[in-house]
């Protein structure tokens, strides 16, 4: 019966999201077979967080699967993408705290989640702190770029510093 779910999980991952109709009967036959496939849960979280935009229904799919399999890591990333769209930023980094102690765990892509969350926050020198320890855990030229490109954007919303008046330009005014 595993063969038979994973063949309707890997259907649904294949049509996402070009085809949302074959996508939606594919997940409802694999969780028909197997209710905690985690996989299948988070697929159909995804569903409702990128597509449907119902972020509660989402974040159950997600915690339902996490509660069958904490190291269900398909599901970390999408997870906290939802908790930062539904603003949900304590639970966010709650979640990320406890994901970073998970053996496994991507902790590039979770320390990227963290800088972006305190760049939402609009922390951006602990953002750009996080950004920093996604790059030290990183190991792959691509997520190497898009963490750069990360760092460039919060570097542009820290306030600009106010150069200092100079004495010359006082000296002139007080004559």
């Amino acid at each position: 019966m595993g063969t038979l779910v994973n063949n309707y999980v890997f259907k649904a991952l294949e049509n996402y999201p070009y085809d949302l109709e074959e996508v939606m009967e594919a997940l409802n036959y694999a969780l028909s077979y197997d209710d905690k496939n985690t996989m299948a849960l988070t697929l159909m979280g995804r569903v409702h967080a990128e597509k449907l935009f119902k972020y509660d229904d989402a974040i159950m799919y997600y915690k339902e699967a996490l509660a069958e399999n904490v190291h269900a890591f398909e599901v970390y990333s999408h997870y906290i993408n939802v908790l930062l769209w539904n603003e949900d930023y304590k639970e966010a980094e709650d979640f990320i705290d406890f994901a970073i102690t998970v053996k496994g765990s991507d902790k590039a892509v979770l320390y990227f989640k963290k800088a972006i969350l305190f760049e939402q926050l609009k922390q951006y020198k602990k953002a750009l702190s996080f950004v920093k320890l996604a790059k030290e855990f990183t190991f792959n030229s691509e997520f190497m770029h898009t963490v750069n490109e990360e760092r460039s954007r919060i570097k542009g919303k820290l306030p600009k510093k106010k150069k200092p008046k100079s004495k010359k330009k006082d000296k002139k005014s007080k004559k």
